[in-house]
């Protein structure tokens, strides 16, 4: 077997984080048909399909996303060599591109930023919204310095080869309720077993996402089974429906700062609090500029823990 195209293992990592022949022609600046050609040639030499075709898009078959999962190795490698010569030679790109879910995103990420733009005024810093457990591959490509993430209760952890993960802030986890609920009033340090919550309506995630998965698995160690009649993602819609009377929700800590305390009543769950783990994942070996924005981001981190969590309402 002849060895491996470097620039064809980089078209079909392009499609497949892209998910699309056209959109990677596009960030590529190739036509479609010619990174199809490319594509058809890897499976030829390859004796092997690597992509299925459909109408919405492609996705990879089981061969294509074991050689995907090495292109990113190789890319990632390939680039880290040239940034390592650049830096010998002095002439390394102040750069930094930096993947994060949008809670960080609005309560870690922009006063870490700013500081780090401050101290490298022609650093070129960007940001990319992904929520987990996406973009571990951007990481390994290179395509990313650092990615912040997330891990819920209950949620499995995501295989991260070649790279580090450090811990960046425990967020806990507590009980939203709306202002006139009947537990509402209780003493703000007296915990609510999510046992007495069976016949409530629940406000989370799609089934499958990540604080959905939580909310079942302690409600299923409390021996309930949740009812979830609304469904958001984002957090800021789901105290909009909470202060309306519509249900009730767990929310990290982090997103409650700014809270309508007139509208909504916060307390703990009784036994171990839980929490999301928000983490850093990075190379093995980071760049200058991502060292220190990750001490940036620990003294953000930190601030966010000092705020005081109220209870009540």
């Amino acid at each position: 077997m002849r060895e491996l195209d470097v620039n064809r293992l980089r078209v079909l990592m392009e499609v497949a984080h892209a998910a699309s022949i056209a959109e990677a022609a596009r960030a590529l600046s190739f036509t479609p048909s010619a990174l199809s050609q490319q594509i058809s040639k890897l499976e030829a030499e390859l004796g092997a399909r690597l992509l299925e075709r459909r109408p919405t898009g492609v996705t990879l078959t089981p061969v294509g996303a074991v050689l995907v999962d090495h292109a990113e190795r190789v890319i990632g490698e390939l680039r880290q060599a040239r940034a390592a010569v650049e830096a010998a030679i002095e002439a390394q790109p102040q750069r930094l591109a930096l993947g994060s879910f949008a809670t960080a995103a609005q309560v870690l990420v922009p006063t870490a930023l700013a500081a780090l733009q401050h101290r490298y005024p022609r650093a070129e810093l960007s940001l990319v919204d992904i929520e987990p457990p996406e973009g571990y591959g951007l990481v390994t490509s290179g395509d990313l310095d650092m990615l912040i993430t997330h891990r819920y209760p209950g949620v499995a952890p995501t295989p991260h080869p070649g790279l580090d993960r450090q811990p960046l802030l425990d967020d806990p986890l507590d009980l939203v309720l709306p202002a006139g609920h009947r537990l509402a009033g209780g003493p703000a340090d007296r915990g609510i077993g999510l046992g007495r919550l069976g016949d409530e309506t629940w406000i989370s995630g799609a089934p499958g996402v990540p604080n959905r998965v939580c909310l079942e698995t302690l409600a299923r160690r409390a021996g309930v089974e949740p009812r979830v009649a609304y469904e958001s993602a984002d957090y800021h819609v789901i105290l909009a429906l909470v202060g309306a009377g519509l249900g009730i929700a767990l929310v990290p800590g982090s997103m409650l700062a700014g809270a309508d305390r007139s509208r909504v009543s916060v307390r703990t769950l009784r036994g171990p609090a839980p929490a999301r783990e928000i983490s850093i994942v990075q190379p093995r070996r980071p760049t200058a500029l991502a060292l220190e924005l990750t001490a940036f981001l620990h003294t953000s981190a930190a601030a966010l823990t000092r705020r005081p969590r109220r209870g009540g309402p």
